[in-house]
């Protein structure tokens, strides 16, 4: 058999790569262990999150397919940080964890081009350093002109609890033995990495008195930029919170050498930022108590899901943590949690369009790069597909920059800085956040997604008609004059807003704090969509942070222009300082800008390269 590219891996980071390969005109195979097991999800039943909603609706605007999967099976919807700016606010949805997967394998199986393979790939086909194709356990060899492996947390995964070991998936299923060795052999560096997942719990055995209800939001909400609402508010189904307490920190003391972890038996390193019950404990000892949401996984099971109590605890003490909490005295644990440990790759050994430094056309995307969550692994899933097939197609490759995207500061991260643990994105990590909204990430990506082919001429009309509304609303806030009347002042008292003195325009008097949009629609001539209003706003009153913001990106991007040559001895730059000269060469970075972002490499470090590439170079 033969194919122009193959995807190793059917997870989130698969399915997106998949998808975009063959609607780009692939003949694309996709390689699954399971199907069954297409779009999985493993551990938390949700989509979204702070920073990870808005990587969803930039999947979206590009044109992968998460935010349409996840709005065709939300069980519950939350606008998060609405009470902040809206550089943070984000999207969380409850995803029921049967229809999620059966609508994106769905979505494949009618994809033309695109075949879906259950195998098993243990080895890969190389010829002169570049991709040929994978061979598979049986022994079937395949070939193709790219490769894209999204293995997820199944090369040579184990599972734990306590001290017992298993090798295995994450649902018993049989994990891939060779492939990380046969990488090793290839010359990349592989490493250990961990992560886990609460115990599931049995719905009707919780005593929800005893928890706070935590409903979906009143107002109905799309990941999708062309979706309407597809659940009704009233029919959300609710989550609850609930509180560790001192006995549940006492029974994790009293056992912590049997955790798997604590006791000495996981090798690999675990997430930082959603650690383990255990873990909280030990580390946040100040904390009287942590808090636990109760989160339904299905309308078609009764397993809830307990997040925040990630654990690698024995079965029997497990039993003894669940119990020791606010109405579960009596509850019954359908699945114990446990961790996972999975080989991966350093990303240092990628290049911006993660494509391998070391192998031509073989390209890894999501938890085998060194992240965590699946909606990391599906923007890079997506930009892997984008940039296989814009490099067989012989064009260059879409290299989202730090201004322009949550994907794109992800990416960069990852091959600019490494990880030694898994990476989980955080608002936090984008210096331009202000400009990364999850309200305009259409206008920041829709024309890219235009560009390369996945972005259809209806979807791309709608869109040009947004923007087209959001100038012309803008305009009009412009020119419309409000003079200090009696009326005009009377109506701005009510409001808690100072009165005129003068003449002001519709959209000078936006800025004020307490003025919205709303307010001033009797001044409109006509009336615009919620989201065409709420994208007006935000610019307009944030349009001095705004515009800083672009200033220093501007800054940035004159720093992206400056390309490093690949063929680069660092060895000839001198007076190099010797940590710069090894991260240098380890990252190979493309620019200057990525370069003068490598931890190790200083400004001083940055001069000097500078000096030596317009000389030698005429950079």
């Amino acid at each position: 058999m033969n194919y122009e590219i193959i995807i190793v891996g059917g997870g989130h980071a698969g399915c997106e790569a998949a998808l975009a390969c063959a609607r780009l005109g692939h003949e694309t195979l996709l390689i699954t262990g399971n199907k069954e097991n297409i779009a999985d999800m493993p551990c938390n039943p949700s989509i979204g999150g702070p920073a990870k909603g808005i990587i969803v609706r930039e999947i979206d605007a590009l044109g992968g397919e998460m935010a349409n999967t996840i709005d065709h099976s939300c069980l519950q919807v939350k606008m998060l940080n609405t009470k902040k700016g809206p550089a943070v606010r984000a999207l969380r949805a409850q995803a029921d964890k049967i229809t999620y997967p059966k609508v994106m394998l769905a979505t494949l199986e009618n994809q033309e081009k695109l075949t879906i393979l259950e195998a098993m790939v243990e080895d890969l086909m190389i010829e002169e350093q570049k991709i040929c194709g994978v061979v598979l356990s049986s022994g079937e060899k395949i070939t193709s002109q790219a490769v894209i492996l999204t293995t997820g947390t199944y090369l040579k995964a184990t599972v734990l609890r306590g001290s017992s070991k298993t090798t295995s998936g994450p649902h018993g299923e049989k994990p891939s033995q060779h492939l990380s060795d046969n990488l090793k052999k290839l010359g990349f560096t592989i490493q250990r990495l961990k992560t886990g997942t609460p115990p599931r719990i049995e719905k009707t055995t919780i005593d929800y008195s005893k928890a706070s209800l935590e409903p979906g939001d009143s107002t109905s909400y799309t990941f999708s930029f062309d979706n309407e609402p597809l659940y009704k508010v009233e029919d959300q189904i609710p989550c609850h919170l609930i509180y560790t307490t001192p006995e549940t920190h006492k029974i994790i003391l009293d056992n912590l050498e049997k955790s798997s972890m604590y006791g000495g038996y996981v090798e690999g390193i675990g997430p930082r930022y959603c650690p383990s019950i255990e873990d909280k404990i030990v580390r946040f000892k100040d904390k009287e108590r942590h808090q636990l949401f109760l989160e339904p996984e299905s309308i078609y099971y009764d397993d809830i899901y307990i997040q925040g109590f990630s654990t690698s605890m024995p079965e029997d003490i497990q039993e003894q943590m669940v119990h020791s909490l606010p109405g579960m005295e009596h509850a019954k644990i359908l699945k114990y949690a446990y961790a996972i440990e999975y080989d991966a790759i350093d990303p240092l050994q990628l290049k911006q369009s993660l494509e391998t430094k070391l192998i031509d056309n073989l390209y890894t995307a999501g938890q085998i790069n060194g992240t965590s969550g699946y909606e990391e692994a599906a923007g890079q899933g997506l930009m892997a597909g984008i940039n296989a097939s814009l490099k067989l197609e012989g064009k260059d490759p879409l290299i989202l920059k730090r201004n322009e995207s949550y994907i794109g500061v992800l990416i960069d991260d990852l091959v600019t800085k490494g990880t030694k643990e898994p990476y989980r994105m955080l608002t936090s990590r984008a210096e331009y956040r202000l400009l990364l909204r999850h309200d305009n990430a259409d206008l920041r990506l829709r024309d890219y997604g235009r560009k390369v082919g996945l972005i259809n001429d209806e979807k791309y009309k709608k869109f040009v008609a947004k923007k087209e509304a959001i100038q012309e609303l803008r305009s009009t806030l412009q020119q419309i004059k409000l003079t200090p009347t009696e009326e005009v002042n009377r109506e701005l008292i009510a409001l808690n807003s100072a009165p005129l003195s003068d003449g002001i325009t519709l959209y000078d008097l936006l800025k004020r704090t307490e003025i919205t949009i709303d307010k001033l629609q009797k001044y409109l001539p006509k009336s615009y969509s919620k989201e065409v209003e709420e994208q007006v706003e935000i610019q307009i009153k944030y349009e001095g942070y705004i515009k800083k913001a672009n200033r220093e990106a501007e800054k940035m991007l004159d720093l992206e222009k400056l390309k490093i040559p690949e063929d680069i001895d660092y060895q000839q730059v001198h007076n190099l300082a010797s940590e710069a000269l090894q991260k240098l060469s380890a990252v190979r970075p493309s620019t200057i800008a990525q370069a003068s972002r490598i931890s190790g490499v200083n400004p001083a470090d940055i001069s000097i390269l500078m000096i030596y590439l317009k000389k030698e170079h005429k950079l």
